[in-house]
């Protein structure tokens, strides 16, 4: 690359570049300032900034799609689709498993391939987050419908695994695939609701009775009330979109006029109540 005298990079015009025709589009419609060209991993990247403006929001959808967000199972829509993730978390374990050898050697030569193993294992992970949250946002925008998201803030702080188990917690990427489920869902004028996640795997969709012994083990649910059974993803997802349901039509609900009849001698108007 051109440097000048004192070792800054030349600003240069009309370099050409190649890309994804959909990201080529996209460049030339929302480009926004000046790009940087940078020199990684051998290969060089063109990192332009753009600024996609937002689609018309959908007010008035027909109803929500829940989507429940696991370790074993990336994410499962209540219409029943699952994103598994057993091909991402074998991968993960053989990283780990090259990252502690690399890591008992401590040469100088093995901490810059943790770097580069660790920089490749994001890019693994951003990439399945990409294509699940894409999938998602296009078949609630395709059926007019909003989606339901667990708030999963401080979930690390509140459960208990065994040992084994915690660093498979550790590495759940659920805020980045959220992330970008809600930038993509902006994008598509797709509303999002985020509700309580407590007892959404507990709790039968059916009749409301909620017991940790509906769940037996971790994949099937039993309600011991009403012997509704099926996936336990699949449940909770249902419940999800359940609550986004009542947390939609609560926001959203008319504001409600309350007009006591005045006292007399006085001017007193009609109170408006909104929910908060």
């Amino acid at each position: 690359m051109p440097l000048l005298a004192d070792g800054r990079p030349r600003r240069e015009r009309g370099i050409r570049f190649a890309g994804h025709p959909d990201q080529l589009k996209t460049l030339e419609r929302y480009r926004k300032g000046e790009s940087d060209l940078v020199f990684r991993g051998g290969k060089w990247y063109l990192i332009a900034t753009v600024e996609v403006p937002d689609a018309e929001m959908n007010t008035d959808p027909a109803d929500f799609l829940g989507v429940d967000m696991g370790i074993v199972n990336i994410a499962t829509a209540s219409d029943g689709d699952n994103y598994e993730g057993a091909g991402l978390r074998r991968y993960r374990q053989r990283m780990a498993k090259v990252r502690s050898e690399l890591q008992v050697k401590a040469t100088k030569s093995a901490k810059k391939k943790l770097k580069a193993r660790a920089r490749r294992e994001a890019r693994a992970v951003k990439d399945v987050n990409h294509r699940i949250s894409k999938q998602l946002v296009a078949q609630a925008e395709r059926t007019g419908r909003g989606i339901g998201m667990e708030d999963l803030a401080g979930i690390r702080d509140r459960v208990r695994l065994p040992a084994a188990q915690r660093g498979e917690l550790n590495a759940w990427s659920f805020y980045q695939l959220q992330a970008f489920i809600r930038y993509k869902a902006r994008r598509a004028g797709v509303p999002v609701v985020v509700v309580d996640a407590a007892n959404t795997s507990r709790r039968c969709p059916r009749c409301g009775h909620t017991a940790k012994a509906n769940r037996p083990i971790r994949d099937d649910f039993a309600c011991r009330r009403c012997g509704l059974a099926g996936a336990a993803d699949q449940v909770a997802a249902v419940n999800v979109r359940d609550r986004a349901r009542m947390t939609w039509a609560v926001v959203n609900q008319p504001i409600v006029a309350d007009t006591p009849r005045p006292a007399a001698d006085t001017s007193d108007k009609p109170r408006i109540f909104r929910p908060e």
